[in-house]
């Protein structure tokens, strides 16, 4: 199938990354497209309330998304609702094949499809999943009000949502495998001072169990005794990281052994013309302000590199002709 048309850049992935991309992409004239097959915000979209934004002591995940969104949208850049199913590198410019069978060609590609949530890969966690197991407090919080519910995880994210889950459920057992919190202090402070949560020190969660009316209890051992225990709760929310969504990284790109991509200072790969922001990328921390950073940085490094690209294609005309 031939591609219609030729980008200067396309952006697969609606995150803050991919949109900020996409407003640095539009101020520097680039011809910009950005395909995004869900929710333009992505994860962020998830939470309840950001308090890291600069500029937004208190903000929605949503109403932040919608904030990038629109502007973005205010320059007037192209936004498509697909999947993006294989990206092809090529010297006369990459092409990018979606799912409902268009084909996009551009002389640059931003990858920020970001990561999922990990797994904690146990009986159960499959079955029940949708049925008292989530891996997202605000979107499935409100079903266990005055209910006691368990969190897995001692990050940013796992307390920033056990302390939401705390407004509406019963109970918040926190289940860590280690004996102190890896979150930040102010989280640790918050979350230590809230009546209804408590803490599972040293346990891991080796299988969920459920009756007809979904989760009724989770499997715990303790790292340091190796003893079991139940726990009873009504439903377990997951949070103990991401794993970067890689699928559509080309082969020949470098990537650590956990699977995120290997870049340069400008966010570009051993591909030229082909960058990764975001989550999907090798970095120190995740936080939004780092994506939408990588954002701008490879929409910066991509404008020079499409201004190099074509300058060098005009001086090879009169050669061809």
């Amino acid at each position: 199938m031939d591609c219609s048309g030729l980008y200067d850049l396309i952006i697969i992935g609606g995150g803050p990354g991919g949109l900020t991309a996409g407003i640095y992409a539009m101020r520097a004239a680039l011809k910009t497209v950005l395909v995004e097959m869900g929710a333009p915000g992505g994860q962020v979209n998830l939470s309840d309330a950001v308090e890291n934004w600069p500029g937004d002591e208190h903000i929605g995940g949503a109403e932040l998304s919608l904030k990038m969104l629109n502007h973005a949208r205010s320059y007037g850049m192209e936004i498509r609702s697909d999947e993006v199913t294989v990206i092809e590198p090529g010297l006369d410019g990459h092409t990018v094949r979606l799912a409902g069978g268009d084909c996009l060609k551009a002389h640059s590609v931003i990858l920020a499809t970001g990561g999922s949530p990990r797994k904690l890969e146990v009986p159960g966690e499959k079955e029940f999943y949708g049925r008292g197991v989530s891996y997202c407090a605000v979107c499935d919080g409100f079903f266990f009000r005055n209910k006691a519910v368990a969190v897995v995880g001692g990050g940013d994210s796992a307390i920033e949502e056990a302390l939401y889950l705390a407004k509406l459920a019963r109970e918040v057992i926190v289940v860590h495998r280690r004996d102190q919190l890896r979150a930040g202090a102010l989280l640790q402070q918050r979350a230590k001072a809230e009546c209804r949560i408590r803490f599972a020190w040293n346990s891991v969660v080796t299988a969920i169990q459920a009756d007809a009316n979904g989760v009724n209890a989770v499997a715990l051992r303790n790292t340091v005794t190796g003893d079991s225990s139940a726990l009873p709760v009504d439903g377990l929310f997951i949070f103990i990281g991401f794993v970067p969504n890689n699928r559509l990284v080309p082969a020949g790109i470098r990537r650590n052994a956990d699977g995120y991509v290997i870049t340069d200072e400008k966010c570009a790969t051993t591909i030229p013309g082909l960058y990764v922001i975001g989550d999907l990328r090798e970095k120190y921390a995740r936080q939004i302000v780092l994506s939408a950073a990588d954002g701008c940085t490879a929409a910066l490094a991509a404008a020079h590199y499409v201004e190099t690209r074509k300058a060098a294609l005009e001086c090879a005309l009169p050669a061809a002709k």
